[in-house]
């Protein structure tokens, strides 16, 4: 390959990378956590009600809290994973469910609990990249990211082309790190690949899907595009009568779950309108046999167990809905189990280094060296603003979303809003976090910040120890692991400011002129 055209796609790789890299890390930082929202929303919530070992069925549950709360008829949750349970809302827009579960004696205990909303928290972090905008606005950003950084893996794949053979597996340790890291950049960008084509694509088409969705109706549909959508998965007729009428049993309306999709395991009942003719029950379960989107949905009739909606049933879904939901299933990972999600949780977090990286290299190839003399030039402004901004964003987002969930867990109980709290206590580190590195440049606030991400992160499995309960106590483990690794890069990113080489932006023994 001509040399100038590797230049050419050199420069095209290293500004699409440079200009979209920080507000990826962010997106696939906070995404790698986002495989495992309920484990952190059930971490972070207080235990208001402790269910006892299962001494009621789910129909004498639902028979029993609805003697005490017959309001709660209109619409709730039986909740088949985990401790039997049956939770509602007063409105749709309440964070506060009530939750009725068993007590040991055979009674009904029912409390109300206010959600952490980690999950919330987590997931617009990652769909909009840590910026202060709403979502909607938020998520069309970082779409148009995506695109830039679909153009950056590219340009990445023809960069490597001419190598590719001898250049591999090569992982050269030894004194230049600048070859190392490239290395070990180029080792992880080319393995995770096709996961990031996924991702990056799929982001695009969940920032713009309006634009999209506009485009196609005018000019492939003519205006018909919801006609079409509908035509390709009609509901089944199903009558809307208010009457008075006794609902199926679970246990019959699971067999009828079994019968309609074998290999589908539901994981909750939504009933709305309970006792009368008109009643249905959304079964939400899990098939990882399928893409799907989030969970499937299954709609079925209460009263008569008759099917009436399998839009989002894994196996059964429409030619709109399948393509629809495999673009959500692919980005989530919402198939395949926990492999799947651990698989993701790891290629999410490799994907951060893949920018860090990235920037590291940037900032290493406009380095000026000392040739001779006592005397080291200085770094130009560029280089050290990046590397400002890489320290800041990158370890900000890390202790901030260590502090959110953290805070979570303590503010339950002691604020009505923790949703906001926790926001607003991410934003503080993250913020804090910038100006440190901004104010005192890399060197200096890299091993720092690390400390603080460190600690941080400790504060997650410190604050199971200390209020002596663990709902999840693999995210204890995970947030240990993670602290100690934080703890380690402080370590040895103290020790390189210290005694490295002092022409580098890296260096606190020597304060960069200038240019």
């Amino acid at each position: 390959m001509r040399s100038d055209i590797i230049r050419t796609y050199k420069a095209v790789h290293t500004w699409t990378g440079i200009t979209t890299g920080l507000l990826l890390f962010v997106a696939f930082y906070a995404g790698a956590l986002t495989m495992f929202k309920a484990p952190l929303l059930r971490w972070a919530e207080p235990a208001v009600l402790a269910p006892a070992p299962a001494v009621l069925s789910g129909d004498q549950l639902i028979a029993r809290t609805l003697a005490q709360r017959p309001e709660t008829a209109k619409e709730f949750t039986l909740h088949l994973e985990g401790p039997l349970r049956l939770s509602w809302q007063k409105t749709r827009r309440d964070d506060s469910p009530f939750i009725a579960a068993p007590d040991a004696d055979g009674s009904i205990a029912i409390g109300q609990t206010r959600s952490a909303g980690l999950d919330w928290l987590v997931d617009v972090i990652h769909r909009t990249g840590g910026l202060p905008l709403d979502v909607e606005t938020g998520t069309m950003v970082t779409g148009l990211a995506a695109g830039l950084y679909t153009v950056a893996l590219v340009s990445g794949l023809i960069i490597l082309l001419p190598s590719l053979i001898k250049d591999l597996f090569a992982l050269r340790l030894g004194h230049n790190l600048k070859r190392l890291w490239l290395d070990a950049h180029n080792l992880v960008g080319l393995f995770s690949l096709p996961f990031h084509l996924v991702m990056a694509l799929s982001a695009v088409v969940f920032g713009w899907h309006d634009l999209l969705y506009d485009s196609l109706n005018e000019a492939v549909y003519k205006g018909q595009m919801r006609t079409v959508m509908r035509a390709s998965n009609p509901p089944a007729p199903f009558a809307g009568d208010k009457s008075t009428a006794v609902p199926l049993g679970v246990d019959v309306l699971l067999a009828h779950v079994a019968v309609v999709a074998p290999g589908f395991r539901p994981t909750s009942l939504q009933y709305r309108d309970f006792g009368t003719k008109a009643a249905t029950v959304r079964v939400s379960g899990e098939d990882p046999r399928y893409l799907v989107r989030g969970h499937g949905f299954l709609l079925l009739g209460a009263v008569s167990g008759s099917v009436i909606g399998t839009e989002y049933l894994p196996g059964q879904q429409g030619v709109w809905a399948s393509v629809v939901s495999s673009f959500f299933a692919l980005h989530f990972g919402s198939f395949g189990g926990d492999t799947v999600r651990w698989g993701y949780f790891a290629l999410g977090l490799a994907g951060a280094f893949l920018f860090y990286s990235g920037n590291l290299l940037w900032i290493e190839s406009r380095r000026r060296r000392q040739r001779g003399g006592d005397e080291c030039p200085g770094q130009s402004r560029s280089s050290r603003t990046m590397a400002a901004l890489t320290v800041g964003i990158c370890l900000g987002c890390v202790a901030g979303l260590s502090a959110a969930i953290v805070a979570a867990r303590w503010l339950q109980g002691v604020f009505i809003d923790v949703n906001g709290w926790s926001r607003g206590i991410y934003y503080i580190i993250f913020v804090l976090a910038l100006f440190i590195a901004l104010r005192h440049g890399a060197a200096r606030a890299a091993a720092p910040l690390l400390g603080l991400a460190a600690l941080c992160t400790a504060a997650i499995p410190l604050s199971s120890l200390l209020l002596w309960r663990s709902a999840v106590p693999g995210i204890d483990v995970v947030a240990a692991c993670g602290a100690v690794v934080l703890a380690v890069l402080a370590r040895k990113t103290a020790a390189r400011a210290a005694h490295g080489p002092a022409d580098s932006v890296w260096s606190a023994a020597h304060n960069a002129k200038k240019v």
